[in-house]
């Protein structure tokens, strides 16, 4: 028992994580990495405590696991592996989207699958997976630092493990009954007061220790998607969709359904409109294209300016942003549609189709380098689209 810890109901989620983290590196239990303050712990007995996995009906029935990459949870994404079920692994921080999806080799050795399941391994054997790579997953599989015997759990406080489960269930990866394991030390189970628990956490069925398998029986209801209004709690609302640029997609797909996605402290209308921005109207054809067309074909290269600024064409301080990777099925309309929901209209709009490509004309480069990171990662029609400054400002045919 974790004996260092007071009544937890006089405790709140950090005191309990420190608690917790001090315990296991005084009693010396704690392992690489070290020191466990700030993470998801590692302890003596993981391996154990990630091969009772095995005896769960919810794991020989999946087909598809996710594992978070945290250390004490490597034993969990071998046994995914050594029984050769699909092994989703979130890309670390979600820098560059949510799955990453553990390839081994032919023939691979059990050394090798070792390898595989390691912080290095998801590195080397892994391929992402879009938002449209149709995840469909059977059993999650969370870290966590005190999870109490009702199922309710505490993460290390950077909100990732809520945030991935609310993102897959946008995406649909995940249904209602999809069970959730977690594994930690025995001493990590404690008392949670439920009044610490918010919408967005997460909580667990299964809690595997070096010693018990413990089925939560919890009734509580997981979440039920991203909550935009509460999101900013995991950093400010534009750090954070810079951040993790799968959310601005996951965003932007919400909105289309006519979701509220108002985040924290944005003011409804806000999420609608921008003052700064020309609007569509601003933004009109020109009939005839310039003359660096290239091998575009009529009707799919066209520039679209601001009529409001006749001398665009003059101006030295213009900074164009080059957006690459478009699929082939997308229409000019479409990308004006996200450029608009981002907030980064631009003066001007070449549009270059048949090269599947596009070059935007901002007034100044501040404004360019923030469209930039609005829309980087941002998925359409299929594709990530490839965004950055163009490399030349000064010849833009």
């Amino acid at each position: 028992t974790l004996t260092a810890v007071p009544p937890t109901g006089a405790l709140s989620k950090w005191d309990i994580r420190e608690r917790i983290w001090d315990h296991l590196e005084a009693s010396g239990l704690a392992e690489f990495p070290r020191p466990v303050h700030g993470r998801i712990p590692n302890f003596q007995g993981s391996l154990q405590a990630c091969s009772s996995i095995k005896e769960l009906d919810v794991f020989s029935r999946a087909r598809e696991v996710k594992v978070d990459p945290d250390k004490p949870l490597e034993g969990a994404r071998l046994a995914a592996l050594q029984a050769r079920k699909t092994l989703l692994v979130p890309t670390p921080r979600l820098r560059t989207g949510l799955f990453n999806r553990i390839v081994p080799p032919p023939g691979a050795t059990k050394e090798i699958l070792r390898k595989c399941a390691t912080s290095q391994g998801v590195k080397d054997y892994s391929v992402p997976v879009g938002l449209d790579g149709k995840a469909r997953v059977d059993l999650v599989v969370v870290g966590s630092v005190a999870v109490s015997e009702k199922g309710w759990r505490i993460g290390k406080g950077e909100g990732y493990a809520d945030m991935e489960y609310a993102m897959m269930v946008s995406m649909g990866a995940v249904q209602e009954e999809t069970p959730v394991v977690t594994i930690v030390h025995d001493c990590q189970v404690v008392d949670i007061a439920e009044e610490l628990l918010d919408d967005h956490d997460l909580t667990v069925d299964f809690i595997l220790t070096p010693t018990r398998i413990i089925k939560t029986n919890c009734k509580r209801p997981k979440p039920q998607g991203i909550l935009w209004h509460k999101a900013s709690s995991l950093c400010s609302h534009y750090e954070m969709l810079g951040k993790i640029p799968i959310l601005k997609t996951l965003r932007y797909r919400e909105k289309q359904t006519g979701k509220d996605v108002t985040l924290q402290d944005e003011h409804p209308h806000l999420a609608n409109t921008n003052p700064a921005a020309p609007n569509e109207k601003e933004m009109v054809e020109n009939t005839q294209p310039q003359a660096a067309v290239g091998s575009a074909q009529m009707g799919q290269h066209h520039v679209e300016r601001d009529s409001l600024n006749p001398r665009l064409e003059g101006s030295g301080t213009i900074t164009t942003v080059f957006v690459g990777n478009l699929p082939p099925s997308l229409r000019v309309r479409e990308l004006k549609c996200a450029l608009r929901e981002f907030h980064v209209v631009p003066l001007r709009l070449n549009w270059q189709g048949a090269q599947h490509r596009a070059f935007l004309d901002y007034r100044d480069k501040g404004t360019a380098e923030r469209a930039v990171s609005s829309l980087k990662g941002l998925s359409l029609g299929g594709n990530t689209l490839q965004v950055e400054l163009a490399k030349s400002q000064g010849n833009k045919g």
